[in-house]
């Protein structure tokens, strides 16, 4: 796991030194080396965080033998050692990055097929002055980029962006719209006008004109195996066997790694299985929080005591947590409602000595196991009213809204205003933090067009497959710009790399194949806990699902007042917002209006936190 940055300019030589600085940025996504290369058109760095072949001859930039192309690579490939048995090339190192040279060698863009990880990654051809960038299938790993006419400029993270001085960091009024709704942007927007996300399972071309041209090259499919004639157990055998065969691929490593051990479903599985595939005894890692009614710790002492691992369980108090948060935020790369956790998590695990860890994320995604998922079929039956005529509806609109006011009754009113809605607005709208009607009284621009979806798919409605179209919207919004983005950048802040064998593409391949029929949310992940039952004890399966659960709305009225109060304050005097309004909605949350969640508080928060941190100008 490592950092990459990059600048190409057709105009502008003097690029080594802003290199290096962009390289500096990223210092904490490699600790271990630091190169770069440079020529007339481009400048490309590299840091290196050393998990497979720790010597110096797999220091990046790697070059092919002829020194015509460059490779910077941040990732792992999980199947390079199979990969590499097909392709005839004279390979100087035991890495995973000199095979994918190797590979877009022999196939160009068409390489990204044979790819089996998560990986971002650039190679510069000096014959042609063309640049190539490629991102995984699920964005797992990230990459940024801008363009302009004078140069285009690229990077693991939007910090080293900025800190290159060639970008002045703006708002982008569309992203805080994103961000405002879902705690979050979606690719391939960020808060930072005119600097995006390469977007996942996408690859671009820069060619010697400074034209950029992207194309995806794959899509996930819903039906891409036909499991109908086979039996539940049969099912079942093919769920044990390709997970299994994920979590193997994903065991190779020249470094000491362990797993988040929640004591989940997930995570338990994981630890079954790597018991399975070696006689090496295994690190387990759990944070609990001392005086919390919601510990999971005793779920993960039962797995670690069952598999033998070495276990270390790490309690940390609210007091340690709230010491912290303020050298959290600011690690954050992109703002986030969430993202605090994973970087406690991360920084007590790397702490014990390890370089990699597993993470059972993902399973919730695929196996329905959020509450969440509950009230999915009541989504769907609200296509009944879109029979209704736009202006009744309208007209119900506007007798209901005086009157209702909880979260669900105005997430159903704004519902009711849409005016041909597909599924993508209707799953964005159960997780919009800040409905469209709070945002444009938040805001001073009155546009209710900076409102609207920027982007809506239309997939085919499979009424067998409702819960597989779930958890494709799921990895393309919450997953990716929420869960991944947080994982990386919080892991990466302790150079700690995270593998996630539950995102294998393979097997997710596999588990959207499946019926709804086997998939339930009402039996949170039963199709999961089936296909391992003869390994994971039932009480892992009937428990209460937990995960970490703080007091925030408590710490922002008690212990983070006067830091919360501060930020509120100054967010309110920015251009972009209606000052009284984001006074009276914290005024209202401190008076305790239960109309106000802490989570609307904490975005604002965080987001002129970093703001501040960025310099950002609105």
């Amino acid at each position: 796991m490592c950092g990459i940055n990059g600048i190409v300019s057709f105009s502008n030589h003097d690029k080594k030194d802003i290199i290096d600085l962009m390289n500096n940025s990223l210092s904490h996504r490699g600790p271990d080396n630091s190169g770069s290369y440079n020529c007339d058109y481009v400048s490309l760095g590299h840091t290196r965080l050393s998990i497979i072949d720790l010597s110096e001859n797999a220091n990046q930039p790697l070059y092919s033998k002829d020194k015509r192309y460059v490779l910077i690579f941040n990732g792992e490939i999980y199947n390079f050692k199979t990969l590499k048995n097909k392709l005839d090339y004279n390979f100087v190192t035991e890495s995973d990055s000199e095979v994918v040279l190797a590979a877009f060698l022999k196939w160009k863009q068409n390489c990204l097929e044979h790819l089996n990880g998560m990986f971002a990654f650039a190679i510069w051809d000096s014959l042609k002055n063309e640049l190539f960038l490629a991102r995984d299938r699920f964005g797992i790993k990230p990459l940024y980029y801008y363009h302009s006419n004078e140069f285009f400029i690229f990077s693991s993270e939007l910090r080293s962006i900025i800190n290159s001085g060639l970008v002045k960091p703006l708002i982008s009024e569309n992203g805080l719209v994103d961000y405002l709704k879902f705690q979050t942007v979606f690719s391939p927007n960020t808060l930072i006008k005119d600097i995006y996300s390469l977007e996942a399972s996408t690859y671009a071309w820069l060619n010697s004109n400074n034209l950029l041209k992207t194309s995806k090259y794959w899509e996930l499919s819903l039906n891409k195996y036909d499991l109908s004639k086979l039996s539940y157990e049969e099912i079942k055998n093919k769920i044990f066997y390709n997970l299994k065969e994920s979590v193997r691929k994903r065991m190779f490593a020249d470094v000491n790694s362990g797993v988040f051990l929640s004591g989940g479903l997930d995570s338990s599985i994981i630890v079954s299985i790597m018991r399975s595939l070696t006689d090496k005894k295994i690190n387990t890692f759990n944070i609990s929080f001392d005086e919390s009614e919601f510990s999971e710790s005793k779920y993960a002492r039962i797995i670690a005591d069952k598999f033998k691992t070495d276990h270390k369980e790490i309690i940390l108090s609210p007091k340690i947590f709230l010491e912290n948060i303020s050298e959290a935020l600011d690690d954050m790369d992109h703002p986030s409602g969430d993202g605090v956790n994973s970087w406690i998590v991360s920084k007590y695990t790397k702490e014990k000595g390890v370089k990699m860890v597993f993470s059972g994320m993902g399973g919730d995604e695929l196996f329905m196991g959020y509450p969440f998922y509950n009230k999915i079929n009541y989504i769907f039956n609200f296509y009944k009213f879109f029979k209704i005529p736009q202006f009744i509806r309208r007209f119900i609109f506007k007798l209901l809204n005086p009157i209702l006011n909880s979260v669900n009754q105005k997430k159903f009113l704004q519902l009711l205003k849409l005016k041909s809605p597909n599924f993508s607005e209707i799953y964005k709208i159960s997780r919009q933090n800040f409905l469209d009607e709070e945002i444009l009284k938040l805001l001073k621009k009155k546009n209710k067009d900076l409102v609207s979806f920027e982007k809506n798919e239309k997939l085919n409605f499979l009424p067998n497959k409702i819960y597989s179209l779930i958890t494709n919207f799921e990895f393309k919004n919450y997953l990716q710009n929420i869960l991944l983005r947080d994982t990386d950048q919080m892991s990466m802040a302790h150079s700690l790399e995270v593998r996630v064998p539950y995102l294998d593409h393979e097997f997710v391949e596999l588990i959207v194949s499946v019926d709804d029929k086997y998939k339930d949310p009402k039996l949170s992940k039963k199709l999961l806990y089936d296909s391992f039952e003869n390994l994971i004890p039932n009480e892992i399966f009937k428990r209460k699902k937990m995960g970490f659960t703080f007091p925030w709305d408590s710490w922002i009225k008690n212990e983070l007042f006067d830091f919360s109060e501060k930020l509120i304050k100054d967010l309110s005097e920015r251009n972009l917002f209606n000052n009284q309004e984001i006074l009276n909605l914290w005024n209202r949350f401190i008076k305790g209006d239960k109309t106000v969640k802490f989570t609307k508080i904490w975005s604002l928060i965080v987001l002129e936190y970093w703001l501040q941190k960025n310099n950002i100008s609105d």
